[in-house]
């Protein structure tokens, strides 16, 4: 049986005046998410809370297969994605509302992750960071179709303008990723108020330090706020023991 082990914290930062963002995280269930709201007035806290209430009530089960939280997985993104949008239609000044959402769930021996918008998810394994998804942005696009350089891309003005997330099309597009989990891989969900102020290389060395998964969670969330905290800060850690 695959032993893991979850933790998260979700903060304000220091320049927003509200947390657009959710955070689940649930062992007894084998999964856990980060979600961005996005809209800014128009109700993103309630589109990131909307797909964190889905995903509690479609994750019922413990200790389930591989093909179970797959499928899971692919239901918690579809039925939010109506959900959001029949929200905005009654709603009007919602106009505009959606998420951006990382959810991983775990069966024995391999993980499911499903990915939308410009939260990421990364693994360290044998002290090697990856970055397993691919953001969902205008200026990724132009990135991989070699119109500008990484260096461009990391300072470009429009680098948080997404081109796809939950709750804003009818039709949603889905990234899920599937692998094998081994020993000592830690997994990081997080939100881009982490990415956008703490280089890779630190968080790197913050992951693969012997502190507790509480304690790299609580160092990651500072980091962010050390550099400006501009944006809400949403981590959410998965160990593999």
């Amino acid at each position: 049986m695959t032993k893991f082990s979850f933790s998260g914290k979700t903060d304000q930062g220091l320049c927003r005046k509200k947390n657009e963002d959710a955070l689940v995280i649930d062992e007894s269930r084998g999964f856990c998410l980060v979600a961005d709201g996005i809209g800014g007035s128009a109700a993103g806290d309630i589109a990131s809370r909307m797909f964190a209430d889905t995903a509690k009530k479609i994750f019922s089960r413990p200790q389930v297969t591989e093909a179970l939280q797959y499928t899971n997985i692919q239901s918690v993104f579809l039925m939010a994605n109506e959900q959001i949008l029949k929200y905005a239609n009654h709603n009007p000044g919602c106009k505009g509302m959606g998420c951006t959402a990382e959810l991983l769930a775990v069966s024995p021996g391999r993980f499911v992750l499903g990915h939308i918008g410009d939260s990421r998810t990364y693994r360290l394994r044998n002290g090697e960071l990856k970055q397993l998804t691919s953001d969902h942005t205008l200026v990724q696009e132009q990135l991989e179709q070699g119109l500008i350089t990484r260096e461009e891309a990391d300072r470009h003005s429009f680098r948080n303008v997404i081109s796809r997330a939950v709750g804003i099309k009818k039709e949603i597009a889905l990234d899920v990723l599937r692998g094998n989990l081994y020993a000592g891989d830690i997994f990081l969900l997080c939100s881009d108020g982490l990415t956008d102020m703490v280089p890779d290389d630190q968080i790197k060395a913050l992951l693969a330090s012997g502190a507790g998964l509480a304690d790299k969670t609580a160092q990651l969330i500072r980091a962010a706020n050390d550099r400006g905290g501009k944006d809400n800060i949403t981590v959410a850690l998965a160990r593999i023991s």
